[in-house]
């Protein structure tokens, strides 16, 4: 009987389709937010969400206007020079994390 129990949330190929993904992608997510300045409009927001996006290891961007924060979800702790230099590139200054 303990058999049907497993197989109930589990898939053919044996792999769990319920808790045991979501926590292990959660645990693996680190998120930094910095301060950055010239940000004002949504053409701001999409082009630092498209070039800070493409980072490797970056799985998530969250652009902030009124605050002027960018939130960066990433699978590793990320590289500041780097996320600065992409900014710094699109036109706009990463003062700092925030």
């Amino acid at each position: 009987m303990s058999t049907t129990a497993t197989s109930s949330c589990c898939s053919p190929s044996g792999t769990c389709s319920t808790a045991s993904a979501t926590p292990a992608q959660t645990a693996a997510a680190v998120t930094t937010t910095y301060a950055v300045s010239g940000m004002t409009c949504g053409h701001c927001k999409a082009t630092l969400t498209k070039v800070i996006g493409e980072l490797d290891g970056v799985t998530g961007v969250d652009v902030d206007l009124g605050t002027g924060l960018v939130t960066v979800t990433s699978t590793t702790e990320p590289n500041d020079a780097l996320v600065a230099e992409v900014v710094d590139e699109a036109g706009y200054e990463l003062t700092g994390r925030a």
